[in-house]
């Protein structure tokens, strides 16, 4: 039997935990500290809602657990008592987990960010519906949109809808979340069209059979056991630089070139597990992706800039299967992921249901051309802004005045959607 100071421990250990048990089970804007005239620029009152529900999920586990505690607390054992306690932390903890996240993702909203995270949000958007308009049957149902957030970090970086998070402790996210670096928050990073991609992929359900298509085409072309578990391991990676091509054009090849044009010891590096391909091979599968959409200049630049820059005879710390057949196994990985149809798709290839024509590469070089000059081509689809804004950037054009225009002009359209209660990607009439 207890002492009985041990007893009063005890009891003040069971109210101390019992006082903050519900303390985290609402997130509303005025909690997060958002002031009227953030609203326009803040997550729907629907991501609001998704984020609720799960912290009314878990609520209701704080309050089972707490009732079992209230039950066995009249016994004499200790050690029930320290497990009933134990298992009512653990729920609190996933309740702080969800809450934290969420907060410091929406109280952003209410920061000098609200706009830059505005418009990555009307272009995360652009995204999806590029893909309803040409499919409006590749996804299942309305979903809610990406919402994006800063946070520190080299690269930009996403997590998908319903995927289990560590972070959550195993609890899964409602609703796609797109990290940009503090420095990135400007339109033209052709990277955050890359993370959207990963977004789509995961919500049209490529994400297995995409990987079993690219084992069987490895392993059908190449027969090097190695090769097949290396580009078996990168599809994901390489699925959403082809996407972002096809969102935004050779002006996003050029960007993640940009991007991935490292010092030869990283670029020429092999990382035994990794998930992203060597930048390397990741170069000429980009311009491999741009002669098969018809850009053979494109193509063409972009393989003597990587030819310039890399140069394996120099040194390099590749797989020599690897390095002796990657020629052979770009086309047929680009072709195997971006145009070859999918059961998930309804048959129909990647390029299908994210269309990018040479109208559209007109169209985001006329709207350079006016960004350049100080206009703002208010007709461009959002997701192009990103490669006219690179382009017209690459020009001369200010960097912080362009930006600024480009900023305040998606913010706005996503205001205005927001206003009009469009916070879900409904299918396209």
């Amino acid at each position: 039997m207890a002492s009985v100071v041990t007893t009063e421990f005890l009891e003040a250990k069971r109210i101390a935990v019992t006082a903050r048990a519900q303390r985290l089970a609402r997130l509303t804007p005025r909690r997060v500290g958002l002031r009227p005239q953030d609203i326009p620029f803040a997550p729907s009152a629907e991501h609001f809602q998704a984020v609720n529900q799960r912290l009314a999920q878990i609520s209701a586990r704080i309050a089972r657990r707490l009732e079992h505690l209230q039950r066995i607390w009249s016994r004499r054992e200790t050690e029930p008592k320290l497990i009933a306690t134990a298992m009512v932390e653990r729920e609190i903890d996933r309740a702080r987990r969800s809450f934290g996240m969420f907060f410091e993702i929406f109280s952003q909203r209410g920061s000098s960010f609200a706009r830059p995270l505005a418009a990555h949000d009307m272009i995360a958007t652009d995204c999806y519906r590029a893909v309803r308009a040409a499919a409006p049957d590749a996804f299942s149902g309305a979903l809610l949109k990406p919402v994006t957030y800063m946070e520190h970090g080299y690269s930009p970086a996403t997590q998908r809808r319903g995927v289990q998070l560590a972070r959550l402790l195993g609890d899964k996210n409602p609703f796609p979340v797109i990290r940009i670096p503090w420095d990135r928050d400007n339109p033209w990073q052709a990277v955050f069209l890359h993370e959207v991609a990963h977004n789509i992929q995961a919500d049209l359900g490529l994400w297995h059979e995409n990987q079993t298509a690219v084992a069987g085409r490895m392993m059908g072309s190449l027969r090097d056991p190695l090769l097949v578990s290396i580009f078996r391991r990168w599809h994901k990676e390489i699925f959403a630089d082809l996407a972002a091509i096809l969102l935004g054009g050779p002006a996003a090849a050029a960007g993640m070139m940009n991007f991935l044009s490292h010092p030869s010891p990283r670029s020429l590096t092999y990382r035994p597990g990794g998930a992203h391909p060597t930048g390397y091979v990741r170069g000429f599968i980009l311009a491999d992706m741009l002669d098969r959409l018809g850009f053979g200049e494109d193509a063409n630049n972009a393989r003597r800039v990587w030819r310039d820059l890399y140069n394996p005879r120099r040194g390099h710390r590749l797989p020599p299967p690897l390095l002796r057949l990657f020629g052979r196994a770009v086309p047929e990985i680009v072709d195997e992921i971006a145009f070859q149809p999918r059961r998930s798709l309804g048959q129909r290839a990647l390029a299908d249901v994210i269309p990018f024509r040479r109208e559209d590469q007109v169209a985001i070089r006329r709207g350079a051309m006016q960004l350049a000059a100080g206009r703002l081509p208010a007709e461009l689809p959002p997701r192009f802004l990103v490669g006219a804004s690179a382009i017209a950037l690459a020009s001369g054009a200010p960097a912080t005045e362009l930006s600024n225009r480009v900023v305040t002009h998606l913010s706005n359209m996503a205001a205005a959607e927001r206003n009009q209660s469009r916070t879900w990607l409904a299918a396209v009439a």
